[in-house]
């Protein structure tokens, strides 16, 4: 299970990457074994594998090569590393009610309050200040799902969906900062998993995140290895 797991994980990280790419007008060159992402100056590259390979081009500059299968040693190019693990959960489990109102946002002026929330609060360094539509463009509204938390009409949370056909990949996942501790991640998670219940679904998660996941019936697969170059 581990291995399919994983396939489907490092396969829906590069299905992600291909949709913003397609969105922020980035190149994007699949290789094999391995997606790069060519972003602006500010950005730079992102390398994802989608096997197990021995090797990649790493470019100069800023650059993310994240490597689920972790068989890659990039430390002598002078990467630092950092492991993250890769969970999973199977479907047709049963997934609580979000105690916290949670709604698919579908216009550009919800999709920006989303935006601001990861950007903000998932401190997403490189595209801080924050500018509108850059790190979501409108675009990705056609294939990519995101998810707005509320409490009394003021945003608290917010969670991007990626799904497939065989799978559905969960990525930041985020709240506020003065709303933490109060369920609304949780709330989230019960919302995707409530409307994703027909297929497995899997996310990278943090060190802080993981309880909370294992506590959903997410499954630990394996750490990642993900290196960078700022």
């Amino acid at each position: 299970m581990n291995g399919d797991a994983l396939r489907l994980a490092a396969g829906n990280a590069a299905e992600l990457w291909s949709r913003i790419a397609r969105a922020r007008e980035y190149g994007a060159e699949a290789g094999d074994g391995w997606l790069e992402v060519r972003g602006d100056e500010r950005y730079g590259t992102r390398i994802l594998t989608v096997r197990a390979v021995d090797s990649v081009v790493v470019p100069a500059g800023r650059v993310v090569v994240e490597d689920a299968f972790g068989a890659l040693d990039l430390g002598s190019q002078g990467l630092a590393e950092r492991r993250l693990p890769i969970m999973i959960r199977d479907p047709h489990k049963s997934a609580g009610e979000p105690k916290v109102p949670v709604r698919r946002v579908s216009a550009p002026r919800d999709l920006r309050t989303v935006e601001r929330l990861v950007v903000e609060e998932f401190a997403l360094e490189r595209f801080q200040p924050y500018q509108r539509g850059v790190v979501f463009p409108d675009g990705l509204l056609e294939d990519v799902e995101f998810y707005l938390a509320e409490l009394d009409g003021e945003p608290v949370g917010a969670a991007v969906a990626v799904p497939q056909a065989g799978v559905v990949g969960v990525y930041w996942v985020t709240t506020a900062a003065r709303f933490r501790s109060r369920g609304v991640g949780r709330s989230l998670m019960h919302a995707l998993l409530g409307r994703f219940d027909d297929r497995p679904m899997t996310l990278t998660a943090s060190t802080l995140g993981r309880p909370l996941y294992e506590s959903l019936g997410f499954e630990h697969v394996t750490l990642s290895r993900w290196w960078s170059r700022a």
